[in-house]
């Protein structure tokens, strides 16, 4: 399947991005770099999001409780234990993973909105805890100062970190969209009830595309620990959830990069905007208004519809 994406007509210039994306932190200021860096880490969140909302057909309304779990994970084994940095980040992820089995193995029995219902009450158990548990997670003070090896210890290796991180996960993801699971997966979304009549288990497909995307909303969660040294308790929180399914929607759901544009304008509306007002938010509904009412496919729908390849029937009713 990686001959699959090499031979991808877009390979040569992710390629190029990517290399203008490496150099850039020696040409731009430090601010600059680390709201890069926050793009990357929140991108990758909002891509797992996707997995199960835009390719599954999904209402995972409280996503961010795993990106919470992740983040807590390796931020707790860090500074309570003498254990080395991989293995937190290892252990983060595969945590968020085992959450996201557990709730999601409830979830599946139900549909749609109920699914989406349940997911959010389970969720906010959890935040729950961790805002309660002051002795052992800081409560609502969180975990400042998380020990990081030195040789992420400044904002530029963190910035490479953190890109090769994202690159190898979209290439994972890409990989499982185009695989047969991937392709059944879709299948499920745009039709669950004829799926499950030719002998597909549905339940056990969604189960398996909840645990992947926690895994990787849980390695976002780590990421976000290497670029801030820290962990809050909002992470948690279903207002966080709900910015991610913005994400997506704003880029287009259906589409496999949309949520990164969809990530990219609502970090940057949060940095720039709340410079010159703290009623960000509004100009968000504003935004996300217009986009409902005339690109409902997100932004990148909206130029994959515009630049699709015109088939041999689309000529033929263009010339009726």
């Amino acid at each position: 399947m990686f001959n699959e994406v090499i031979r991808l007509k877009w390979f040569g210039p992710s390629i190029v991005i990517f290399l203008v994306l490496f150099i850039l932190p020696s040409f731009i200021p430090r601010f600059y770099t680390y709201i890069l860096a926050l793009i990357y880490v929140t991108s990758l969140l909002a891509m797992s999001l996707n997995l199960v909302v835009g390719h599954g057909g999904m209402f995972q309304f409280h996503h961010g409780v795993f990106y919470g779990v992740g983040a807590y994970t390796v931020a707790l084994m860090l500074t309570k234990t003498s254990l080395p940095m991989w293995t937190g980040f290892i252990a983060g992820p595969i945590v968020a993973a085992i959450i996201g089995f557990i709730i999601g193995w409830f979830c599946v029995r139900l549909t749609r909105l109920y699914f989406g219902m349940l997911q959010i009450s389970l969720g906010s158990l959890i935040w729950a805890i961790v805002l309660r548990w002051y002795s052992f997670t800081g409560g609502d003070d969180g975990i400042h100062g998380v020990p990081i090896a030195p040789f992420l210890s400044s904002l530029n290796s963190s910035y490479y970190f953190i890109l090769i991180v994202l690159v190898i996960c979209l290439i994972v993801m890409y990989l499982i969209l185009k695989s047969p699971f991937g392709n059944t997966l879709q299948a499920i979304r745009d039709n669950p009830q004829r799926c499950e009549a030719i002998g597909i288990n549905v339940r056990r497909h969604q189960l398996i595309a909840i645990v992947i995307a926690t895994f990787f909303g849980g390695l976002a969660g780590v990421l976000f620990v290497v670029l801030e040294r820290s962990v809050f308790t909002d992470m948690l929180f279903w207002v966080l959830s709900l910015e991610i399914f913005i994400m997506c929607l704003l880029g287009g759901w259906f589409t496999f990069v949309g949520p990164i544009f969809g990530a990219a304008i609502i970090v940057a509306l949060r940095t720039f905007v709340s410079i010159f007002t703290e009623y960000w938010t509004l100009i968000l509904g504003v935004i996300l208004i217009l986009i409902i009412f005339f690109l409902p496919e997100g932004v990148m729908g909206y130029f994959q519809e515009i630049f699709k390849p015109r088939t041999k029937e689309t000529v033929k009713e263009g010339t009726k």
